[in-house]
């Protein structure tokens, strides 16, 4: 990835691989980071906004290529599974190992 300089990775417990495609400016991302600070879980997002240069069309490729609406958060679990939006018992379910 290109844009690995604009991804942020926030420590935690490893309850497997948690990527979010985030806007800075986004309420329901703030409450999806918040969500997972408050689980204790290790995950990593990229605020697509602030993304700049040619790294900007990688990353917005990544996106609808999970996501084809571009909506936010889209939230990969595992490099498989989107939950697109704060879909909080889905999340919830996903770091208890459901």
């Amino acid at each position: 990835m290109s844009y690995d300089s604009f991804v942020v990775k926030i420590p935690g417990e490893n309850k497997g691989n948690i990527f979010m495609f985030t806007l800075s400016t986004c309420i329901w991302c703030q409450k999806t980071k918040e969500l997972l600070k408050k689980l204790g879980v290790k995950y990593s997002y990229v605020d697509v906004d602030l993304v700049e240069g040619e790294a900007k069309g990688e990353v917005v490729a990544d996106l609808t290529s999970k996501n084809p609406d571009s909506s936010f958060p889209t939230i990969v679990l595992n490099d498989s599974r989107v939950i697109l939006g704060f879909q909080e018992s889905e999340i919830r379910d996903f770091v208890k190992g459901k």
